[in-house]
């Protein structure tokens, strides 16, 4: 598997690199946005660990520009910044998923490792967790052959949510996927909706980021 490092601390890097190689990944790194988008379009990566505040182009442009030409890797943005709206702006240009500095190597790594999994194993038509099994095709969610009865649009978010393993996900993306963007409603209502699917998935399942939105965790 090979990772790229978008990061302009040279001692970040250096530990990182020296961390995921002694766990058997390729590392390529740059320090810089633009050699980030050069690397990333070039060298094909697994996975993206992208900070936010780059040199030349700044970790923002470099994940729209990704996602614009086309690259489908899961992106990991590093970020400093703890502010709900650097996040969510994140999420929105295409990163999957962000890490706040200062973080734990260790969670770094096995945060990666799960979206390496996820990114390889992803079924289209049907979803695995513990459990339970989503038929996207069938339209109809199994535990353990039993089906288990969701109203249309605990279905839609369930399938919204599982089929971005891992992701952070912001609350109006949820709404504009789900509800539609035509459909007055409020971030309440996804709240409510959540609240009735961890009732009959087990609530581990989806969890809350503050100010942010959610994740779905199939292997919590």
């Amino acid at each position: 598997m090979r990772i790229l490092i978008i990061e302009d601390e040279p001692a970040l890097v250096r530990g990182l690199q020296d961390t995921f190689r002694a766990k058997g990944f390729e590392v390529v790194t740059a320090r810089d946005g633009q050699t980030g988008v050069d690397l990333a379009l070039k060298s094909q990566p697994d996975l993206i660990l992208l900070d936010l505040m780059l040199p030349r182009v700044n970790g923002y442009e470099v994940c729209r520009v990704l996602r614009q030409r086309g690259l489908d890797v899961p992106i990991l943005m590093l970020t400093a910044k703890g502010q709900e709206e650097d996040i969510i702006l994140g999420l929105n240009l295409g990163a999957d998923d962000y890490i706040t500095k200062p973080f734990r190597i260790g969670e770094l790594v096995a945060r990666a490792n799960a979206f390496l999994r996820r990114h390889k194993s992803m079924d289209a038509g049907k979803i695995q967790f513990g459990d339970f099994e989503l038929d996207s095709s069938g339209h109809k969610l199994l535990r353990r052959g039993v089906e288990v009865k969701l109203t249309a649009k605990e279905f839609q978010l369930l399938k919204y949510l599982a089929s971005r393993p891992g992701r952070a996900v912001a609350r109006n993306d949820i709404l504009n996927a789900v509800w539609g963007h035509s459909v007055i409603v409020t971030p309440r209502s996804i709240d409510r909706c959540v609240a009735m699917l961890r009732a009959k998935i087990e609530p581990r399942y989806i969890q809350t980021l503050r100010d942010i939105g959610y994740r779905f965790e199939p292997d919590a």
